[in-house]
């Protein structure tokens, strides 16, 4: 097992304490945390699409 860099590990605590933790672990594309109402409102979008664009 690699042991993490102690100056990175310093270096990111630092970080955290001036900036806080900015950016989140995973990525929207890795969680699932979408609003139920969003399908319905995808759905009425979809209907709205006039004939000729398909």
């Amino acid at each position: 097992m690699v042991q993490p860099d102690p100056d990175a590990v310093a270096r990111k605590r630092r970080l955290d304490e001036v900036f806080g933790d900015v950016l989140p672990e995973t990525t929207n594309d890795e969680r699932d945390d979408r609003d139920p109402g969003d399908e319905a409102s995808d759905r009425w979008l979809r209907e709205q699409v006039p004939p000729h664009h398909g």
